[in-house]
């Protein structure tokens, strides 16, 4: 189970984090908004798609085409924090060496939603002082890991929960064998 694990979920961080570097020149015009989201959610959807063949190649290769769900959640739960953990390596260095102005991007960003929003100045003050709070925390390197964590794992975990069911459903033999005949005497 090591080397599936290992491989796939290093591919699979490999994937994220590259494209997180590909992007990081166009950081400014893609922005926070929803294409910034989107753009940024598909990438994480598409790494995450190497649970899918690390838990089906294990599958085939070790489990001689059979798995349980636990085996299976097993593969795809330790790919998906081999891959998340990449993608918080890659996101703590471009961060503190690359972006550092990140986190007040991020708050001005936010800021003017607010105001944009007609808000009362109340709400802009609580705003502002809760964006220097964030800036603060953000700029801690274990609170930075832990919130950049959470981005890509909730949605390995949901891929990992759909493949180990789908992969580890019992196929009805009775139904593969009559398939079998019929297409011998055909």
């Amino acid at each position: 189970m090591k080397k599936t694990v290992l491989t796939f979920g290093l591919i699979s961080g490999a994937i994220s984090s590259f494209m997180m570097v590909a992007l990081l020149p166009f950081a400014d015009q893609i922005g926070f908004d929803n294409k910034g989201l989107i753009l940024g959610y598909t990438t994480i959807v598409l790494s995450f798609l190497l649970v899918v063949f690390g838990i089906r190649s294990y599958r085939d290769n070790i489990g001689q085409e059979k798995i349980s769900f636990g085996r299976a959640f097993t593969v795809g739960i330790l790919i998906t924090l081999i891959s998340c953990a990449c993608y918080v390596v890659a996101w703590e260095i471009i961060y503190f060496k690359f972006r550092p102005d990140f986190g007040e991007k991020f708050a001005a960003h936010a800021i003017e939603q607010v105001r944009a929003s007609s808000a009362s100045q109340q709400v802009v003050d609580a705003k502002i002082q809760e964006m220097k709070e964030f800036k603060a925390m953000y700029d801690n390197p274990l609170f930075n890991a832990a919130i950049t964590f959470m981005e890509p794992f909730p949605i390995g975990l949901l891929i990992t929960l759909i493949s180990a069911f789908i992969f580890s459903r019992k196929r009805d033999g009775a139904a593969v064998t009559n398939e079998t005949k019929q297409r011998a005497t055909a």
